[in-house]
């Protein structure tokens, strides 16, 4: 499904409507560093995930 120019245009209207011209970009920024800060915990739980299959291989070695 595609969205088009038409509603697009539509949802910032809205948008400005709901939030006011000078709110927007607050918003918009705190998305970003929001979004910034999801990658970043998936990153570090990935990470944390590897390190615990590193150490049960560890285990199964010695065992």
């Amino acid at each position: 499904m595609r969205v088009g120019y038409m509603e697009v245009a539509i949802i910032i209207g809205i948008l400005v409507l709901l939030f006011g011209a000078t709110k927007i970009p607050n918003i918009a920024r705190s998305l970003g560093r929001a979004k910034g800060e999801f990658k970043k915990g998936l990153a570090e739980g990935n990470a944390a995930e590897k390190e615990g299959e590193k150490l049960e291989a560890e285990k199964t070695k010695e065992s």
